[in-house]
């Protein structure tokens, strides 16, 4: 695989997830590495020398991702390191009602403040109310209707 391209599609995640989510830029990069890199599973050292940046900034962004339940540390019978590599459900995350719902109840305990409230001030923490209640209730159908889709695709591809 064309190491410049790597660095270039690492960097293009970096962006991205930096300016949807937040993440710092080394994360994304991190990120960007483990969705092409060969084998799929790297050591934090390998990780380091493949973006050009420190084992410590790669450790750091390892441990935010896993927070996130973006990737997984395994470590082999009788290594002395772990291996990191993509969570196999990764794309599932995106797709849990729980975070929604959690999104609507407090929604609804801030309108508990706003009883009084004007309605041009109660309708965008309503809107945040209806858009979790929504979501919560649409997003697993959807996730549901991807993963057929997919499994089409993919058979598709075996014939």
């Amino acid at each position: 695989m064309d190491t410049d391209a790597v660095l270039l599609f690492s960097d293009h995640m970096a962006r991205f997830y930096a300016k949807q989510y937040g993440f710092p830029p080394v994360a994304g990069r991190v990120l960007g590495y483990l969705i092409v890199c060969e084998p799929m599973e790297q050591s934090i050292a390998q990780i380091a020398d493949a973006l050009l940046t420190s084992r410590s900034a790669v450790t750091g962004a390892v441990k935010m991702l896993e927070t996130a339940k973006v990737v997984v540390r395994t470590r082999p019978a009788g290594s002395r390191f772990d291996l990191v590599s993509i969570q196999t459900d990764v794309w599932q995350h995106g797709f849990d009602p729980a975070e929604y719902r959690e999104l609507a109840r407090l929604a609804r305990e801030g309108l508990t403040l706003l009883e009084d409230a004007s309605p041009e001030r109660r309708r965008p923490v309503e809107d945040m109310a209806s858009l979790g209640d929504f979501l919560a209730e649409r997003i697993p159908t959807l996730y549901d209707e991807w993963r057929a889709h997919r499994e089409k695709e993919l058979q598709q591809e075996e014939s």
